[in-house]
């Protein structure tokens, strides 16, 4: 059983800079492959980046790509998710989650969750 744990969320600024980070335990991170997702109200949580379990291999959802950059340090058993240039559409509660047998951009793929860290963007 794996346990995951957002941090990092806040009120910043449209332009503005956050870092997310998810904290695993409970489980061997390394053989894990990690995804973030993010749930704006009143919409379906979405696909937003992932990396597979060494860290070699990543892809993004369009509307990030060039913004957001995903990262891990299987050493710190932590996947971080840097976003850079944000606005207001990317005001959501954003959730790592994990799952094994490669990097999938859908949710109902992912075995487990974090409980979600809230990022809101001001204009």
């Amino acid at each position: 059983q794996v346990q995951l744990v957002e941090s990092g969320g806040g009120l910043v600024q449209a332009g503005g800079s956050l870092r997310l980070s998810c904290a695993a335990s409970g489980g061997t991170f390394s053989t894990y492959d990690m995804g973030w997702f993010r749930q704006a109200p009143g919409k379906e949580r979405e696909f937003v980046c992932a990396i597979n379990w060494g860290g070699g291999s990543v892809y993004y959802t369009e509307c990030v790509k060039g913004r957001f950059t995903i990262s891990r340090d299987n050493a710190k058993n932590t996947v971080y998710l840097q976003m850079n240039s944000l606005n207001s559409e990317d005001t959501a509660v954003y959730y790592c989650a994990a799952r094994r047998m490669g990097q999938s951009k859908r949710t109902s793929d992912y075995d487990y969750w974090g409980q979600g860290t809230q990022v809101t963007v001001s204009s």
